[in-house]
C-alpha cells in the first residue's frame, strides 16, 4: 500500500500536477486499489483537517503581515536597524538581517520578509557599491528567518498536525532564530572585509533614540501577540486577530500610510496564500489518513528502528529527509506529509515533539533559499534585476552556514527549548 501511495503521489508531481492534487489523487487511487473504504472519506478527511479552531491563525497572520508590510512598517524598521549596526563594516548587509529579524516577528512569512526588506535594501545596496548578487544573496538568507522567530505559519501548522502546543513552539524559535541571526551577520560580516563593503558614518545616539520612537509601534506588535498568548490573555489564533486590527489601526490612523484603496488587495493577497495552505492541509490530511489507516507511518518507524537506536544518528537522517524535502516541496507541504511518518519514530526514541517541530521549522527555512525551487532566491533576483543563476554561488556559503545552525540546535536541544520549559511548555 505504502508503494502504490506515494508511487502514484510522486507520478502526479513529475507530470506537473499541483501538489495539493496529487496528494488527493493518489490518497484517491490508494482508497479505490487498496481498501473497500467508501470514497466519501475523502471529503469528511478534508473537512476534518481544516476544521480547527488553532487553524484560523493562519489567515490572519497572513493579514496582519500583509497590513504591516503596506503601512509603512518596513522602512521605519531599516531606519531603526540602520541606526544600530550602519556603522560597521558591511553595514547594509548587517542592516537587512536586523531588519528581517524585526520583521519575521510580525510577518510570519519567509518570502514575505525577503519581498519587504529587499525592495528597499537591494536598490540601497548597490547604490552603495554592493555587488547586486551579494545583496540579493544576503536578503535571501535573512528572509529564512521570518519562519523561525514567532509567529510562525509553519510552526502553527505543525503544531495542529502533531498535536503539539503552538505557543510552545512559538517560545522555542526566538533563541533559534536570534542564533541564525547572528551567523548571518557574522558571515556578511567577513566577505564585508573581504570586498570592502564599509559602514556608513557614525553610530548616532539621537538618531537611534528618534528611530526607536519612530518604530516602537511596529516592535510592540510581536510583545502583544506573545505577551498575550504567555499571559493567557488570548489563544495564538486570538492573537492573530488581534494582530491583524493592532496592523491596521496602525498602519491607518497613526502612520497614515494605509489607504482605504490597498484594503482590497490586501484582503486578495491575503486569501490567496491561505487558500493555497489550507488546500494543502485538507489534501494532506487525506493522505495522512490513509497512511494511518494501513498503519504505515508505525511500518517506517519499525523499519528504521531495526537498524539503528541512536539518537543522533536518527536525528541527522531527520535533518537530511527535511532538507532534501524543503529543495523541492512547499513548507506547509513537508510539514503536512513528513510529520506523521516522522511523530511516531520520535516518540519511541523520547525526543521532544516540540524541538522536533522547531528543527523542522529550521530546516524547511533552508529549503526557501535552496535551489531549484527556492522561492526566497526568485523573490530577491526580482527586485534585483538578475538572472537564477547569478545567485546560486554567492547563496551558498549562507545555506553552509545556516545547515551549521541546525545542526546546533538539532543537538543542542536546549538553546530551542530553554524558554518553552521556562515557560512550563513540555
Amino acid at each position: 500500500m505504502a508503494l502504490l501511495l506515494f508511487g502514484t503521489f510522486f507520478l502526479f508531481l513529475i507530470i506537473g500536477i499541483p501538489i495539493s492534487f496529487a496528494l488527493i489523487l493518489a490518497s484517491i487511487v490508494s482508497v479505490i486499489f487498496g481498501t473497500h473504504v467508501p470514497l466519501m472519506i475523502g471529503p469528511q478527511m478534508m473537512f476534518k483537517g481544516v476544521n480547527s479552531f488553532p487553524i484560523m491563525a493562519i489567515p490572519f497572520f497572513l493579514l496582519a503581515g500583509n497590513i504591516m508590510s503596506k503601512g509603512g512598517i518596513s522602512k521605519r524598521l531599516i531606519r531603526f536597524a540602520y541606526s544600530i549596526v550602519g556603522a560597521i563594516t558591511g553595514g547594509l548587509g548587517m542592516v537587512s538581517v536586523l531588519a528581517s529579524m524585526f520583521f519575521a516577528a510580525i510577518s510570519g512569512s519567509s518570502p514575505a520578509t525577503a519581498a519587504a526588506i529587499g525592495s528597499i535594501m537591494i536598490p540601497s545596496m548597490e547604490e552603495k557599491g554592493y555587488d547586486r548578487k551579494y545583496s540579493a544573496a544576503v536578503i535571501a538568507a535573512a528572509g529564512t528567518i521570518g519562519v523561525v522567530i514567532p509567529p510562525s505559519i509553519p510552526m502553527v501548522v505543525y503544531g495542529v498536525n502533531a498535536g503539539v502546543s503552538i505557543g510552545g513552539l512559538f517560545l522555542g524559535g526566538i533563541i533559534p532564530g536570534i542564533l541564525m541571526g547572528l551567523s548571518l551577520v557574522a558571515l556578511n560580516y567577513y566577505y564585508s572585509k573581504k570586498y570592502g563593503y564599509l559602514g556608513e558614518g557614525k553610530f548616532q545616539l539621537k538618531e537611534f533614540i528618534a528611530s526607536f520612537i519612530d518604530s516602537i509601534l511596529a516592535l510592540l506588535m510581536p510583545v502583544i501577540i506573545l505577551g498575550g498568548i504567555y499571559s493567557g490573555a488570548f489563544t495564538p489564533t486570538e492573537s492573530a486577530v488581534i494582530a491583524s486590527a493592532y496592523g491596521l489601526i496602525v498602519g491607518m490612523f497613526i502612520y497614515k500610510e494605509l489607504k482605504w484603496e490597498d484594503i482590497p488587495e490586501i484582503l486578495a493577497e491575503s486569501a490567496k496564500g491561505t487558500s493555497k495552505i489550507l488546500i494543502l492541509i485538507s489534501a494532506a490530511m487525506f493522505f495522512g489518513w490513509f497512511l494511518a489507516s494501513q498503519q504505515i507511518p508505525q511500518k517506517i518507524a519499525e523499519t528504521v528502528l531495526s537498524y539503528t537506536t541512536n539518537q543522533y544518528l536518527i536525528l541527522l537522517f531527520f535533518n537530511i529527509i527535511l532538507l532534501i524535502a524543503g529543495t523541492f516541496l512547499d513548507s506547509t507541504a513537508s510539514i503536512v506529509l513528513l510529520t506523521p511518518i516522522f511523530l511516531p519514530i520520535m516518540q519511541q526514541l523520547n525526543i521532544n515533539p516540540l524541538l522536533m517541530g522547531i528543527v523542522m521549522t529550521v530546516n524547511l527555512a533552508i529549503g526557501q533559499v535552496t535551489p531549484p525551487v527556492g522561492l526566497n532566491l526568485f523573490v530577491t533576483c526580482g527586485i534585483a534585476k538578475i538572472k537564477f543563476d547569478d545567485i546560486i554561488k554567492p547563496i551558498i556559503p549562507f545555506i553552509i552556514v545556516l545547515i551549521i545552525v541546525v545542526l546546533i540546535v538539532t543537538y543542542v536541544p536546549s538553546l530551542a527549548l530553554y524558554l518553552p520549559t521556562a515557560f512550563n511548555f513540555k
